[in-house]
C-alpha cells in the first residue's frame, strides 16, 4: 500500500490552480488546513501539522511547499515523530533571515538548523524570489536531506507557471521509491 501525501500549504494555503491542490484531488491526498493562512505563526502551524499527522492512518508523506516546507521542519524539532512518516518533499522553503524576507516568512527564524528525523528533499529554483539556491543548499545539508534544483523555476507556484508541475510529481515518484519498501508476498 502506498503512502498516504500529506500536503502542507504554505502563505495562503496554495489555491486551486496551485500544484499542492491538484495533487490533493489526484493523489486523494490530506491536507494541513491552518486557521489563519494569512497570518502565519510557526508553533499554531506545526500543532496543526501534527494534528493531522496524528488523525492520518499509514504510512504518510509530507508534501509541502514555502512556509509548508518551515512548519515541516519546526513540526520535526519540536515534536515526537512517527516512524510512520517516511519522508518530505520540502518544495521552495524561503528564507526567513533575509534581509528582504516579508513579516510572514521572518516569524520562521530562526530555522532549527538539525538533521530532520525522516528522509527529505528540498527542491529550490535558481531564481526564487524568497531564497538563494546556496542557502537552500546550505540548509538542505544542515537537515540532511538531499537537494536538487529545478532550474529557473520561480517560487515554483502558479505565478512562476507551475500548476501541475508535472517534473515535482516525477521527483516525489522517485522519492516515493526510495523512501518506502517494497511490499513483500510470503
Amino acid at each position: 500500500m502506498a503512502p498516504t501525501l500529506v500536503i502542507v500549504p504554505g502563505l495562503g494555503d496554495s489555491g486551486p490552480g496551485h500544484w499542492q491542490t491538484l495533487w490533493e484531488q489526484k493523489f486523494g491526498a490530506a491536507r494541513v488546513g491552518q486557521s489563519d493562512p494569512e497570518k502565519p505563526d510557526p508553533e499554531e502551524w506545526a500543532a496543526q501539522l501534527g494534528k493531522v499527522v496524528g488523525e492520518t492512518s499509514g504510512e504518510l508523506v509530507l508534501v509541502a511547499h514555502s512556509l509548508g516546507a518551515l512548519t515541516v521542519v519546526h513540526w520535526a524539532a519540536s515534536s515526537q515523530v512517527p516512524e510512520r512518516v517516511r519522508g518530505a518533499l520540502l518544495a521552495a522553503p524561503p528564507d526567513p533571515e533575509r534581509p528582504d524576507a516579508p513579516g510572514e516568512v521572518r516569524r520562521f527564524a530562526p530555522l532549527p538548523p538539525r538533521p530532520l528525523p525522516f528522509p527529505a528533499l528540498v527542491v529550490a529554483s535558481e531564481n526564487d524570489p524568497y531564497a538563494s539556491p546556496g542557502w537552500a543548499e546550505v540548509m538542505a545539508s544542515a537537515w540532511d536531506a538531499a537537494s536538487v534544483t529545478a532550474g529557473e523555476a520561480g517560487h515554483l507556484n502558479v505565478a512562476s507557471g507551475h500548476g501541475d508541475w508535472e517534473e515535482g510529481e516525477v521527483l516525489l515518484s522517485e522519492c516515493l521509491h526510495t523512501w518506502t519498501p517494497p511490499l513483500t508476498r510470503f
